[in-house]
C-alpha cells in the first residue's frame, strides 16, 4: 500500500469535524497558552487548571482528547492519562460542576407557525416572479422539516447527498448517510422518512429537489441573491446562523436561543410527550447510548411529578406502613468487551508475552474475563453495579484502562485499548 493510500484511509477513519476540532485544540494549547508538544503531565494539568473557570467540563474533556490523540499519533506517551491530570479534572468537576448547557428545543407548535409563515412568503415570491426567494424559501422549508422529523444533527443535514435520497410515492422516502457520529464503524445508516398529512418532510424535499434541479451532490446548498444554487454544500459552521435566520423570518421571537441541535431536541421532546418509550425513541433517532435519550424523557415534566405519582399509585398500597424499609437496589451485572493490541518495543516478544500474561492473570481475572478470539485481542468481562451513576462507571473504566497501560509500559510494550458497553454501545479508550 502506498503512503498516499495509507494517508487516505487514516483520514477517512476520523470524521472531518473531529479532525478540525482536534487541530484547533492543539493550536490553542501551543499558540494561545504557550505549551510545548510533546507535553508533560504537569503541563497538561496546569493547562486544565488555567482554563477550568473559562471552559465547560465537556470542552476540557475535548481538549484532553485532542492532546491525547496528538501524542498517540506521534508515538509519545499520553500525558492526559496520568493520575495528576485525572485528579485535576475531578477537582474541576467538584468546583465548577455547572449544569450542561443544552439547546432550546423547537416545539412542534413553533415549527407549525414558522412553516405557515414561510409557505405564505414563498407563494408571494412565486406570484412576484422572484425566483431567488422562492428557491431559498423552498430549501429552508425542506431543511427545517427534514431536520425536525428525522432529528438530524446539523452536520448530518449538511452531509446529505441527492443520490442517497430515494422517493417512495405514497409512502415516504429514505435518506442514506454513509457515515455519522453514532456510526463508529462507518457502515452507513438508512433513515426512513414518513409522508405526513401536515408539516410533511417528504413533500418539502420533493419541492426542493424539483425547483433546484439537483440530481447529485449535497442536498442543501447556498443560493445567490439571483437565485443560483451553489455547487458546494452548506458549511457546518454556517448552519446555526442559517437556522436562526429561517426561524426569525418565520416570525420566531428571540431566534438566537436556538441552535443546530434544537430540531433534534424538539422531536425527542414531542415524541416523549406523545408516549414513545425509550427503546422506540432510541431506535428512531439513532442513539446507542440510553443516557443520551434519557435527557429528554422528562422534558415536559420538569419535576417528574406525573411519572412519580403514577408509579406510587401503581406500586404502593395505601395501607402500606410508613416505616416499611426501603429495599436496597439489586446488583446489576454489566457486560463489557475489551479490544486491545500490544506492540512490543523494538520487537521484544518476551515483553509482549509477559505483558499479556500479567494483564490476563492480574487485571482481567478480577472481572471474570474470558478471551473471545485466538489472537487474544478481544475479551469479555463483567462489572457489578447497584445504583451507581455514570460518573462511577467512567471512573471505574478509567482505572481499568490506566492499569492496562501501566502493565504494558512496565513490560516495554505499547498498548492500544478500548472498552465497549455491550448493552448501550458506549465506548471508552
Amino acid at each position: 500500500m502506498t503512503s498516499s493510500n495509507l494517508e487516505r484511509y487514516l483520514q477517512a477513519a476520523t470524521r472531518e469535524n473531529t479532525r478540525r476540532t482536534y487541530a484547533s485544540a492543539t493550536r490553542h494549547f501551543e499558540e494561545e497558552w504557550g505549551g510545548h508538544l510533546p507535553a508533560s503531565s504537569d503541563a497538561v494539568a496546569r493547562y486544565v487548571a488555567d482554563h477550568a473557570a473559562k471552559f465547560s467540563n465537556n470542552t476540557l474533556r475535548q481538549r484532553l482528547a485532542a492532546l491525547g490523540r496528538w501524542h498517540a499519533e506521534h508515538g509519545f506517551q499520553d500525558p492526559t492519562r496520568h493520575d495528576l491530570v485525572r485528579r485535576t479534572m475531578r477537582g474541576v468537576r467538584a468546583v465548577h460542576g455547572a449544569r450542561e448547557q443544552q439547546a432550546a428545543p423547537l416545539q412542534i407548535e413553533e415549527l407549525a407557525c414558522v412553516v405557515v409563515a414561510l409557505t405564505e412568503q414563498r407563494a408571494q415570491a412565486r406570484a412576484a416572479g422572484d425566483v431567488g426567494d422562492e428557491r431559498r424559501l423552498t430549501r429552508d422549508l425542506a431543511l427545517l422539516l427534514l431536520g425536525f422529523w428525522r432529528a438530524f444533527r446539523g452536520d448530518e443535514l449538511v452531509r446529505l447527498e441527492v443520490q442517497y435520497v430515494t422517493q417512495q410515492p405514497g409512502v415516504g422516502m429514505t435518506v442514506h448517510l454513509p457515515s455519522s457520529k453514532g456510526d463508529r464503524e462507518n457502515e452507513g445508516t438508512t433513515f426512513p422518512v414518513p409522508a405526513l398529512s401536515r408539516l410533511c418532510p417528504v413533500e418539502a424535499m420533493r419541492d426542493w429537489l424539483q425547483i433546484s434541479g439537483l440530481t447529485e451532490g449535497p442536498v442543501f446548498r447556498g443560493i445567490t441573491r439571483w437565485g443560483q444554487v451553489g455547487e458546494s454544500g452548506l458549511h457546518p459552521n454556517s448552519l446555526i446562523r442559517l437556522l436562526r435566520q429561517i426561524l426569525e423570518q418565520g416570525g420566531m421571537p428571540d431566534a438566537s436561543r436556538f441552535s443546530g441541535h434544537s430540531l433534534r431536541r424538539g422531536l425527542a421532546g414531542w415524541a416523549n410527550a406523545n408516549g414513545w418509550d425509550v427503546k422506540t425513541l432510541m431506535a428512531y433517532v439513532g442513539w446507542r447510548d440510553v443516557n443520551s435519550a434519557m435527557r429528554y424523557i422528562d422534558a415536559n415534566d420538569a419535576f417528574s411529578a406525573r411519572r412519580l405519582e403514577s408509579g406510587i399509585a401503581a406500586t404502593l398500597p395505601i395501607s402500606s406502613p410508613a416505616s416499611a424499609p426501603i429495599p436496597k437496589p439489586a446488583p446489576v451485572r454489566m457486560h463489557f468487551e475489551l479490544h486491545m493490541v500490544l506492540i512490543p518495543y523494538r520487537g521484544r516478544t518476551a515483553g509482549l508475552k509477559g505483558a499479556r500474561r500479567h494483564i490476563e492473570e492480574v487485571c482481567l481475572a478480577r472481572y471474570q474475563a474470558t478471551c473471545l478470539d485466538e489472537d487474544r485481542s478481544r475479551y469479555a468481562f463483567w462489572l457489578e453495579a447497584a445504583g451507581q451513576d455514570d460518573e462511577w462507571l467512567d471512573e471505574c473504566i478509567a482505572e481499568i484502562l490506566d492499569e492496562l497501560h501501566r502493565i504494558a509500559d512496565n513490560h516495554r510494550c505499547a498498548l492500544e485499548a478500548s472498552i465497549c458497553d455491550s448493552t448501550t454501545g458506549r465506548s471508552w479508550d
